[in-house]
């Protein structure tokens, strides 16, 4: 299989250059880009996101990125969101009482996660479903989390039978929450896989295997 290309958006998010060491360790060309050319034109888009939802977004909206990511997704192209990459496709983020519309790719809402201790740091198991292409091999692995938000509640509109339902991986820190979404050419986790060792690595390579 020849090399595929993956460009990390660079819109500001922090701890990106571990993400491109991850790649690079797996097999990938990576580019640290905003470049309309290198995000619409590589085999992989991969969405980082550090920090508060409301920042995310905006950063985001400056390089022009919602629309970058649009245009991919339409098309058929593979994009991997990371973190808050993953909170930015939902609906929308409520972040100390204030709504911030996200890019609603899927229904829902990120929330504060309802648990005692927050944030969610460290290592959780994950449910993905039977037929996962991210989680193959390593359905039974644990994957680092650190998040305070996450998405709790998921609904799809199953009345549109030409539509395929996304897969869903759940895990659990005071109650379920989205732990990972596989829809097409769009799929996010809420872990970090390059924080992740061997079985982060694993799901990247799953992923880049796919492009």
């Amino acid at each position: 299989m020849s090399t595929r290309t993956v460009t990390v958006l660079d819109y500001g998010s922090g701890n990106v250059r571990s993400v491109v060491r991850a790649l690079e360790h797996v097999g990938a060309e990576v580019v640290l880009s905003a470049k309309p050319d290198d995000v619409l034109g590589a085999d992989g888009l991969l969405v980082p996101g550090v920090g508060a939802f409301r920042a995310v977004m905006q950063g985001l909206k400056d390089v022009d990125a919602p629309r970058m990511i649009g245009r991919r997704v339409a098309g058929g192209r593979p994009v991997l969101g990371i973190c808050v990459g993953l909170q930015i496709l939902f609906d929308e983020g409520v972040e100390h009482g204030v709504r911030t519309p996200g890019m609603a790719e899927w229904p829902g809402t990120v929330e504060r996660l309802r648990a005692d201790v927050v944030p969610h740091m460290g290592w959780n198991t994950v449910r993905p479903p039977e037929d996962s292409t991210l989680f193959d091999g390593i359905g039974d692995e644990r994957f680092y989390f650190v998040h305070s938000y996450g998405v709790q509640d998921w609904s799809f509109d199953v009345t549109q039978p030409a539509m395929k339902p996304p897969q869903v991986t759940w895990s659990d820190h005071g109650g379920p929450f989205i732990a990972a979404v596989e829809n097409g050419p769009l799929s996010a986790t809420q872990f970090h896989p390059e924080k992740s060792g061997d079985a982060g690595a694993q799901l990247l390579r799953n992923w880049i295997e796919g492009l």
